[in-house]
């Protein structure tokens, strides 16, 4: 099955975001769409003059009310953090243009990705703005971060990254949490594989939070590893794998939080992030996720002063 995605913001993860999708094969038509009107148009001709290098998809700008008909829209729109700020302090700025985007989709019929940041905080934002329930409006959240941390224990293993299974749950951003105590490689537990250093824990989960900001202070953005991951996404709802992913939605009770978007293993098909999941936890990680939340709540309650 193909569908047709709109992907809102041409800049640097707009596009990675585009570029991803179309050599995946999961669009029968990509629309792009950014205030500035010549770029998205740019874009669109430029990715259209290698149609012979990708599955059968058209390619175009369109106005943004066209938004509407799509099956999935990609919202990218917005700046990028400085080397010098979190992903929070980004806030005010992404915030007021996620809630116009989201009004643009007020009554939209599909799902929404929101990928720009603070995620959580804006998938917040544009599902309040769009007036969707929880399950249609999807961040990225720590879908990334989970990545990776496996990436980081796969090399410190020796093991494909495949095998191993740890996640990252809560803010994408400095308050994630890893959840190391149901961590494992093949089946066995992290904590329990010959050599672990469980005292390295730590100095991981940090490598993992800082790894936006290395990737910014040397190029200026992160954008062609969270293309590959919002295409991942978009692949899931297009194809209806009803896969457990830790993905951004605003949440309605699971482990407790109730109104904050933030990420949890959730079952996401064509019908969006359908059902949350609650990994176990030890008591520590239940206090690290409820701390994470809190941090979460009070970025959304700033944008009401």
């Amino acid at each position: 099955m193909k569908a047709r995605i709109g992907i809102i913001g041409t800049g640097w993860v707009g596009t990675s975001v585009a570029f991803s999708t179309l050599l995946a094969g999961h669009a029968r038509e990509l629309w792009l769409y950014d205030q500035r009107t010549a770029v998205a148009e740019g874009e669109a001709l430029d990715m259209t003059d290698g149609a012979a290098f990708y599955p059968r998809c058209a390619v175009s700008a369109v106005p943004l009310a066209q938004m509407r008909e799509a099956d999935i829209v990609v919202l990218a729109a917005g700046r990028n953090g400085r080397p010098d700020e979190s992903r929070l302090d980004l806030l005010r700025d992404n915030a007021r243009i996620a809630a116009g985007m989201g009004r643009a989709l007020a009554g939209f019929g599909g799902i929404v990705i929101v990928v720009t940041n603070p995620v959580d905080v804006l998938t917040r934002v544009v599902a309040a703005a769009a007036g969707l329930p929880p399950e249609r409006v999807i961040g990225t959240g720590t879908l990334l971060d989970t990545a990776r941390l496996r990436e980081r224990l796969a090399l410190h293993l020796n093991v494909s990254p495949n095998s191993v299974h740890a996640q990252v749950v809560g803010e994408h951003g400095d308050s994630s949490v890893v959840l190391w105590s149901g961590a494992s490689v093949g089946g066995v537990a992290l904590r329990d594989w010959p050599g672990w250093p469980a005292d390295e824990e730590p100095t991981v989960a940090g490598h993992v939070r800082r790894a936006a900001y290395d990737v910014i202070q040397r190029k200026g953005a992160t954008n062609h590893a969270i293309g590959l991951v919002a295409t991942e996404l978009i692949g899931a709802i297009v194809n209806d794998e009803r896969r457990i992913l830790p993905v951004s939605r605003v949440q309605d009770g699971a482990c407790g939080i109730r109104g904050v978007a933030l990420s949890l293993p959730a079952l996401v098909g064509a019908g969006g992030a359908v059902q949350v999941l609650e990994p176990a936890m030890d008591a520590a990680e239940r206090a690290a996720l409820a701390a994470s939340a809190a941090v979460l709540e009070r970025a959304f309650a700033t944008l009401a002063g």
